[in-house]
């Protein structure tokens, strides 16, 4: 678990360039090369766009890193459904 954190934080900080917050450029990035093999949509502008606005809790146009492991639970949580099942394929 210690490298999964690790590789999170350090995507984070490689996509953001050293800077704080991931732009909409970094973002959209970001989501291709190191989400395209787990979510759909990676491929579109305007989805990402969607997403990145989603995550905008404060509408700066940027990704904080808190904005970031949003996502990120939000991807793990969706596999974890995939994986085990989602709770209305247990009745």
């Amino acid at each position: 678990m210690e490298s999964a954190i690790k590789t999170l934080v350090t995507t984070f900080i490689t996509s953001a360039k050293g800077k704080e917050n991931l732009d909409g450029k970094s973002f959209q990035k970001m989501v291709r090369s190191q989400l395209g093999s787990i979510m759909e949509d990676t491929g579109s502008t305007s989805a990402v766009k969607e997403m990145q606005n989603g995550l905008d809790e404060n509408s700066d146009g940027k990704v904080s890193f808190q904005e970031y492991l949003t996502l990120i639970g939000y991807v793990a949580n969706s596999l974890s459904q995939r994986q085990c099942g989602s709770p209305t394929d247990a009745s």
